[in-house]
């Protein structure tokens, strides 16, 4: 349009900090047998999203499988923090024997990549209730573990398996056969109904994590450790636990990366409750430190995938000048000033490095830039020295020679 001889001409100014756009870390993903689920609503490998508090989407799923009672225990760990989650169901038929069903579950795995497409929904939080603890061997990988990774890496998600949960040396030997810091071992399986039927607990600590993120307005840098759970009427075995006393057996699985639950013991200052279930969780299953607590690793992709949705108006719509980077680097700053303020990281800085911007990159359109944050680790331990203190004898000795004078 030309531009008048004798007017007003109005630009709108575009090249600004935006606000950062938060990602969704809550979405569970389950890859579940169903043998008496309606197929028209659960096609066979396939994403279906549903409520978890939909009756109608739950019952569609029958009771029988893998299915039964997850959802159930879900839907207890929210209980006052959320009035549902949102749940993918890849449903896979059953196979002739265990190896045959593992083979289609590791399918239905894969098609959980395929579900923000189909969805427009990625889940980040995955389970495969009941097929995660098999073993042939004690030192064989079960198939379900060694396929999880692959997948998480493209969600950028989070998966909680159980392995055996019989003894301690049958878990020794199950966690000795993987590495991922996308993997949170769980040990303990969980009795729910009113005829206490044995299942499998991944589901529970979903749950308990959905609940922790949504109290942290969907925030995921808090543990779900030490917190109570609701909808199980006792644990599949009792698992010795004291918090002094290292050489317990629920001690060895936490330094072994898995999470236990406990019951209360009243009477006990050295048991985590006077009743009810405890999960003791804090671990993924990673080779380095810097990454051993799930909480510090979720809130390190949830920084990723706010900047991949926030950042990428950027690209294409502006030129690469320094008003472009500047508004850059003030979005990402901005983002996690916000996030410092709540206690979700420690503190952080964002830069660039001139050696790394030279003009032959500069030129091709490119810029490098970096940020450096600091997840709050979880508190483990309290270490606390008890000592006598002598001075407060002779203050009682001066007082009563003042008194006395």
């Amino acid at each position: 349009m030309a531009q008048p001889t004798f007017g007003l001409t109005i630009k709108q100014a575009d090249n600004e900090p935006r606000s950062a756009v938060a990602a969704d870390l809550s979405t569970i993903g389950l890859v579940v047998t169903a043998p008496g689920a309606d197929v028209n609503v659960y096609p066979l490998n396939t994403p279906v999203m549903i409520n978890s508090a939909d009756d109608t989407a739950v019952d569609a799923l029958g009771n029988t499988g893998t299915i039964k009672d997850q959802i159930g225990l879900i839907n207890a760990q929210l209980s006052g923090f959320a009035a549902s989650a949102r749940i993918i169901i890849v449903r896979v038929s059953e196979g002739a024997d265990d190896d045959a069903t593992m083979v289609n579950l590791i399918e239905g795995i894969e098609a959980l990549e395929d579900a923000e497409s189909i969805l427009g929904v990625a889940p980040r939080l995955i389970a495969v209730p009941g097929y995660t603890h098999q073993q042939d061997t004690p030192a064989t990988a079960n198939p379900v573990v060694a396929a999880l990774p692959g997948t998480l890496e493209k969600l950028v998600g989070m998966a909680v398996i159980t392995g055996p949960h019989d003894s301690l040396q049958g878990y020794t030997d199950w966690r000795e056969t993987f590495s991922s810091e996308r993997l949170i071992p769980v040990e303990t399986w969980v009795k729910v109904g009113v005829d206490a039927t044995v299942t499998d607990s991944a589901c529970a600590v979903l749950g308990m994590i959905v609940a922790r993120d949504s109290n942290n307005n969907g925030v995921p840098s808090k543990s779900a450790a030490n917190r109570p759970m609701q909808g199980i009427v006792d644990v599949n075995r009792p698992i010795p636990f004291s918090t002094v006393d290292g050489n317990t057996e629920g001690q060895q699985i936490l330094a072994l990366n898995g999470g236990i639950i406990v019951r209360g013991e009243a009477g006990s200052v050295t048991s985590l409750g006077t009743g009810g279930f405890t999960f003791v969780g804090t671990d993924t299953a990673a080779e380095d430190d810097l990454w051993r607590f799930y909480n510090v690793k979720r809130m390190r992709d949830y920084i990723h995938l706010l900047f991949l949705r926030t950042l990428r108006i950027y690209l294409g719509r502006f030129n690469l000048n320094q008003q472009t980077i500047e508004a850059v680097l003030q979005t990402m700053t901005l983002a996690l000033r916000d996030l410092e303020a709540d206690g979700d990281i420690l503190g952080f800085k964002i830069g660039f490095e001139a050696a790394k911007n030279g003009i032959g990159n500069l030129r091709q359109g490119n810029f490098s830039l970096y940020f450096k944050a600091e997840e709050p680790p979880v508190l483990r331990r309290l270490d606390i020295e008890s000592y006598r203190y002598a001075p407060a004898l002779d203050a009682m000795l001066e007082n009563l020679l003042a008194s006395a004078a």
